[in-house]
């Protein structure tokens, strides 16, 4: 089991959460998503390896951009 996290920018409501979290659903091998765009955190968790570089392509597809944590 595997934690990365990620600070997004951009995200303002659920609704950019929302559109986050549908992104990185589809990166292989993520688990969990916890997302906020309060605090402008996503944690990612996966049950083996999970590509960095996939989970920011996910991001930049939902609209936003993100860097690790």
């Amino acid at each position: 089991m595997t934690t990365t996290e990620f600070q997004v920018t951009g995200m303002t409501c659920g609704h950019c959460e929302m559109s986050v979290r549908k992104e990185v659903a589809q990166v292989p091998n993520v688990t969990g998503i916890e997302v906020s765009a309060q605090t402008g955190t996503l944690v990612v968790t996966g049950s083996g390896p999970v590509d960095d570089a996939a989970v920011l392509a996910a991001v930049d597809e939902a609209g936003y951009s993100a860097v690790r944590a």
